[in-house]
């Protein structure tokens, strides 16, 4: 009799399992963004470089090989500098320095950002007031100029340099979070919180923080190639990491720029270097500010649109 009625149940079809969502995000920037593609591999690139320096490098980035500005060669394949280190190992552990730089300025801009942004947006009113014009007048002045007073005041140093590049991205990047905030918090399950009673740390931490996420990673990815070419623009001024740490920036000014004409490769490859992370970090980011921000990638997005047109067409 059982067998009987097993038989006659109806068969439940089985749902496709859904992707989780880094897989679906990996999908979609692979189909709709090559450039932010391209921009992930250089990024991944980079990032293995700088945790691998000592195992990449074949030589220390102090140590003097006896070729005092050797062009590049079998032996040394991106020449040696003038006090004959190898270029090679120098321009691979300044990515190390780009990398320690870039993803901890970038985080603490992000965190500082978020708590200026939540609070202010949340809260309102004349705290908000009070603290939005501090922001507008720290927005007023040029960003180098603040960048070289401070740095003047701390000293180089490479913590010093994350410190000040963190406090200056991140004051000037609570604006974005500010707005998110605003937009969020007159959402019904918010005034619904309040309604019940819950804490303020309570609505903040489950249903503002959580829904400015996007934003958040946004503000990272975009923040990160600008910390990276700030660095290296105190470096080169000489207010950055002091030698004989090897920073891009730093190798670029001084002996790189006073051989340039001699050894052209001390200052090409430092350089290049530079460009092709900065390129391949601001490429990256934007991708994924236009799969994560609903307003710039279209409501569904290209791949959506794509796929509700293929169902369309299947089903005729």
């Amino acid at each position: 009799m059982n067998d009987i009625a097993r038989d006659a149940s109806p068969a439940v079809a089985e749902e496709p399992k859904r992707r989780s969502f880094l897989a679906d995000l990996f999908i979609r920037l692979v189909k709709e963004k090559p450039l932010g593609t391209i921009g992930g591999i250089i990024v991944l690139i980079l990032l293995l470089t700088g945790i691998f320096a000592e195992a990449l490098a074949p030589y220390g980035y102090n140590e003097s090989l006896g070729v005092y500005r050797g062009p590049p060669s079998p032996e040394y394949v991106l020449g040696t500098d003038n006090l004959g280190r190898d270029m090679l190992s120098r321009v691979i552990f300044g990515a190390r320095i780009s990398v320690i730089v870039g993803l901890s300025a970038s985080s603490l801009s992000v965190l500082v950002s978020t708590i200026i942004g939540i609070l202010c947006g949340y809260i309102g009113g004349k705290f908000d007031l009070i603290v939005q014009r501090f922001v507008d007048a720290w927005m007023c002045f040029p960003a180098l100029v603040i960048l070289i007073v401070i740095v003047s005041l701390l000293g180089p140093g490479m913590w010093q340099i994350i410190i000040v590049l963190g406090l200056q991205y991140g004051i000037a990047g609570s604006r974005v979070v500010r707005g998110a905030v605003i937009g969020i918090k007159e959402n019904v399950y918010v005034e619904a919180s309040r309604a019940i009673g819950a804490p303020t740390g309570r609505i903040l931490m489950r249903h503002i923080l959580p829904n400015i996420m996007a934003p958040l990673i946004i503000l990272f990815t975009t923040r990160m190639p600008a910390i990276i070419l700030a660095e290296a623009t105190l470096s080169f001024l000489g207010y950055g990491i002091p030698p004989p740490t090897p920073s891009w920036g730093g190798m670029l000014s001084g002996p790189g720029r006073a051989n340039m004409l001699i050894a052209p490769w001390m200052a090409i490859w430092p350089g290049l270097a530079l460009s092709i992370v900065v390129f391949g970090v601001n490429m990256f980011g934007d991708g994924l500010r236009d799969l994560l921000d609903p307003r710039l990638r279209g409501g569904v997005g290209r791949y959506g649109v794509k796929k509700v047109k293929e169902a369309t067409k299947n089903e005729k």
